[in-house]
């Protein structure tokens, strides 16, 4: 994970803007589709941070739009983690967005995201994703674990992990389709761990906010669609960058388990239990 997310040299903030970080890998199409999305429906102040992962035409005229957009053009090809910590040291706003292109608005969700942002617990707000069909997706979920991974290889159980209503929820994590954070604490984070090239690193980055003693909300008043494009499930490189960051996931976590452990032998807690919990920090993710 990188340090150094502080803005660019002569980036002015604008404390009433969201800053919106789209990464195109080959999918320009996509995001002439949000884009215009966005136009049409979005009110809130905003600025769109478009990042061309890969070389490709772009089927729309970035003087055309009302709010400002700037695209950056990678030499090489970038995961991404990294090209949402580079999209950030270029944004101006009080918070931080991270969209993907496929996802899809009619409406604005803004308004309510930064009001579920509004709780002093919350540090990352999303919206309720549905299906084009309409069906709720498991955008919410909780920490994943090896046998809970398995039974999902074997079963490909349907359905979410929490019930959905009418209030908001506060999930393990949500998945990085739709995010949106205040600037300080994506800051505070460190932005998204770079060791991960695709897949994992909203897990990973949902556990650190709950370290850090923040609350994931899921916004269900505000809602998206989201035109799933499952790669790993069709692509053997995109398989195999699944499945090393899941590794990468579970050891590091594995790890840190191990490693907090090892203060409480020393002191005959073997049991885990006693001492003061606030002395010995926030509890870790469920593994």
């Amino acid at each position: 994970m990188k340090d150094g997310l502080s803005p660019l040299s002569g980036t002015e903030l604008d404390p009433a803007r969201v800053s919106i970080s789209v990464v195109s890998h080959g999918q320009a199409g996509l995001v002439a589709s949000l884009l215009a999305d966005i136009a049409a429906h979005v009110r809130a102040p905003i600025e769109v941070i478009l990042t061309m992962n890969l070389p490709e035409a772009r089927p729309f005229d970035p003087a055309r739009f009302a709010f400002p957009l700037r695209i950056l053009e990678n030499p090489a090809p970038k995961g991404f983690a990294a090209n949402q910590n580079a999209a950030f040291r270029m944004s101006r706003g009080a918070f931080f967005c991270v969209l993907n292109p496929d996802i899809r608005i009619d409406r604005d969700p803004f308004p309510d995201l930064l009001k579920c942002l509004q709780e002093p617990a919350v540090g990352l707000a999303a919206p309720l994703i549905r299906n084009p069909a309409g069906a709720v997706e498991d955008s919410a979920r909780r920490f994943p674990t090896p046998f809970s991974i398995l039974r999902k290889a074997l079963l490909r159980p349907t359905g979410v992990d929490y019930p959905i209503g009418d209030e908001s929820i506060y999930p393990d994590w949500v998945a990085g389709m739709f995010m949106v954070f205040p600037r300080e604490v994506f800051a505070a984070l460190g932005g998204f761990d770079e060791r991960y090239f695709l897949y994992y690193e909203d897990v990973n980055l949902c556990a650190r906010l709950r370290l850090a003693g923040k609350r994931v909300a899921l916004c269900t008043s505000a809602f998206a669609v989201h035109d799933a494009r499952r790669q790993s499930l069709r692509s053997l490189r995109y398989m195999r960058w699944h499945l090393s960051s899941m590794m990468r996931y579970f050891i590091f976590w594995a790890a840190r388990l191990a490693w907090r452990r090892i203060p409480r032998l020393r002191r005959g807690d073997k049991k885990g239990g006693g001492g003061d919990r606030a002395a010995r920090g926030p509890p870790y993710p469920r593994l």
